[in-house]
């Protein structure tokens, strides 16, 4: 269960580092979808909220095995700061 935990925190940080790298970041809304790990196979969902600031965004990111999507092994919580439009 440990090692499935570990790799379950890994896809949900891969996640909130691909939401940071988005320009000019996240939209709000829910999206969702299956990475692998360690030949592993997880799903996982974010939520995109806004926050009081508007130059950022609020990103949960859950995880569960793929098998049992139900059973959330890691939930990781961030905020993205949004880039400048012109």
């Amino acid at each position: 269960m440990l090692k499935a935990r570990t790799l379950a925190l890994w896809v949900a940080q891969n996640e909130l580092a691909a939401a940071q790298l988005e320009t000019p970041g996240p939209a709000i809304g829910e999206r969702e979808g299956s990475e692998q790990q360690a030949g592993a196979s997880f799903a996982w969902h974010a939520a995109v909220t806004g926050t009081p600031n508007p130059a950022f965004r609020r990103v949960e990111i859950t995880v569960a095995e793929a098998s049992r999507p139900e059973y959330v092994l890691a939930r990781l919580v961030g905020y993205v700061g949004r880039s400048a439009q012109r």
